[in-house]
């Protein structure tokens, strides 16, 4: 590893930050302690309450953690797309006898105000999904201390990242579980994901800093495949999403190595933008006609989502998941921390003793 990640954490496994609940302080506290990289995620919290969970954190370890953040989108280019959308979904409003949201809620997520906490009262990393923050957004966090970590899903995402002054970059596969975090959502590239091997390699060959690898890791030999082609660390975030620290839906949980749902998609029938779950009936339904809408798709299936869990409904939840969700083992997380490590030294060990001498 990198001597910045090494100075971060025992081993080099980060937990993903996962938004929509799953991603706690319990989550991040118990990753942290084991020696992992825990994360908290702040997308979809107002700026109070990611202070609030920052907090909790710190009373529950001493260990190092990051913050996730969500990018402020561009303006929607086509609002009557969404109205049509709606105009489709009435019958799932109808069904689960709740009102579609509406879609002009939604903002920046409070990225502003989220920065200055930050910037105010620093932690050890922040991370950003959906884009990259300017120059001036990064040199602040380093100014203050804080170790930056921005998500690619391409060498040019990549390149453009390093060159704006980003500590390291989270390479993330096809594979990945939830929203694929391209900076740029262009629905005429939805088919053309890149899987983590090759792209981990092709962002290795085009920048200098360090690498998280993530996307559909379950294992620590999967962990010694991405440190073996370039990687300094490695990012799951299903694998952690059965613990029982994780905050998500008991639904969730076990329609993750439930037979029933035997494969994932990716999908913008939930939010608008792509993202990876487990093929439902929403999903068949839906996905083939939801726009490119981000985020105002997710704002107006948000009762809809509510309405399926609390009726017990897998089949109208948004079911995130990775490719190697059926290897997903429900063990607390600090367990899963060490059980992750221990293969990690097996493969490592394995790999050497066929070497040639």
């Amino acid at each position: 590893m990198s001597s910045e990640l090494t100075e971060l954490c025992r081993y080099p496994i980060v937990q993903a930050p996962m938004a929509g609940g799953a991603s706690g302080p319990q989550l991040a506290a118990a990753v942290a302690e084991a020696g992992g990289l825990g994360f908290l995620a702040a997308g979809y919290k107002t700026a109070d309450g990611m202070y609030h969970e920052i907090k909790q954190l710190r009373r529950l370890t001493s260990g190092p953690f990051g913050v996730n953040l969500f990018m402020p989108q561009p303006p929607l280019a086509d609002p009557s797309a969404v109205d049509v959308y709606r105009h489709q979904l009435a019958g799932e409003a109808a069904w689960y006898e709740t009102p579609l949201g509406d879609p002009d809620d939604c903002g920046d997520d409070g990225f502003e105000a989220k920065v200055a906490i930050l910037l105010e009262d620093p932690v050890p990393v922040v991370s950003f999904t959906f884009g990259c923050p300017t120059r001036n957004t990064l040199d602040a966090f380093a100014a203050a201390g804080t170790y930056t970590v921005v998500t690619v899903t391409s060498a040019e995402e990549a390149q453009a990242a390093q060159w704006a002054g980003a500590d390291a970059l989270c390479v993330q596969g096809v594979e990945a579980g939830g929203h694929q975090s391209t900076h740029h959502d262009d629905s005429q590239a939805d088919q053309t994901g890149t899987g983590l091997l090759a792209l981990v390699t092709q962002v290795r060959e085009t920048v200098q800093i360090p690498l998280v690898a993530t996307g559909g890791l379950m294992r620590g030999a999967q962990i010694a495949a991405v440190l073996a082609a370039g990687a300094d660390a490695a990012q799951l975030g299903t694998a952690f999403l059965i613990c029982p620290e994780s905050g998500a839906h008991l639904l969730h949980k076990q329609a993750l190595t439930n037979p029933l749902f035997v494969r994932t998609e990716l999908t913008r029938a939930f939010s608008g933008r792509l993202a990876r779950g487990l093929v439902n009936r929403f999903v068949r339904e839906h996905g083939p006609y939801a726009p490119a809408a981000y985020p105002q798709v997710h704002y107006v299936t948000s009762g809809l989502r509510r309405a399926a869990a609390k009726a017990g409904d897998a089949q109208g939840m948004a079911l995130w998941a990775g490719q190697g969700h059926r290897m997903a083992r429900e063990l607390p997380a600090g367990e899963l921390v060490e059980l992750l490590a221990a293969e990690l030294e097996a493969a490592r060990s394995a790999l050497s003793a066929r070497s040639p001498r």
